[in-house]
């Protein structure tokens, strides 16, 4: 694979992993970008446009949404912190009791959604609340563990909804509103915290 290659599968990766992208079809005829004041983006484009010139757009546009990203999220930034614990910081105690909290949850809400998990690991992100992996393993920010335990939930029936859906099309949507039917208002919600770094 060329230089060039990777690089273009590297961003269709992050496009298709990224949580904040939100695509909206409609009778329009233009394709248009808006990154908000929380570094979400979304992206208008025409009915009829396919998921290959959609991920092509996307990918040579990424460079623009990233510095776009990265002024809005280096303005003034009056968003709340989640007050959690330098990750240095934390005891082996402490990582474990956190972990255990995630362990417990995804293994609650994954019986009730009907689908399977395989590891589970708890980081310290700089850009993401969470991840799931083709194969099942599950990432989570610690930072999770210091915030309203609605917004945990709701990140854990986010990342398991990935195990039917790994995409962030109109089905998977349906598939969290069932399981966590004010995902909007959460979602919402956890876009005004910002990661301690």
């Amino acid at each position: 694979m060329s230089d060039r290659n990777k690089k273009q599968s590297s961003g269709i990766n992050d496009i298709l992993n990224d949580d904040n992208i939100q695509i909206i079809r409609s009778k329009r005829r233009s394709l248009g970008l808006e990154v908000r004041p929380d570094g979400s983006v979304v992206v208008r484009i025409p009915n009829r446009l396919s998921k290959k010139q959609l991920m092509e757009f996307l990918v040579k546009h990424k460079a623009w949404i990233d510095e776009k990203r990265h002024y809005m999220m280096n303005r003034q930034d009056i968003r709340i912190s989640t007050n959690a614990v330098k990750y240095d910081e934390l005891t082996a105690e402490e990582r474990l009791r956190i972990k255990d909290t995630f362990v417990k949850k995804a293994a609650y809400y994954s019986q009730i959604m009907g689908v399977s998990v395989g590891n589970i690991t708890i980081r310290n992100q700089k850009t993401r609340w969470g991840s799931c992996s083709s194969k099942g393993n599950l990432n989570f920010n610690y930072q999770l563990y210091y915030m309203p335990e609605e917004l945990m939930d709701y990140v854990v029936i986010h990342e398991l909804a990935h195990r039917r859906y790994m995409n962030h099309s109109e089905q998977f949507w349906a598939e969290v509103e069932k399981y966590c039917p004010d995902y909007r208002s959460r979602r919402n919600s956890l876009r005004l915290y910002r990661l301690e770094v």
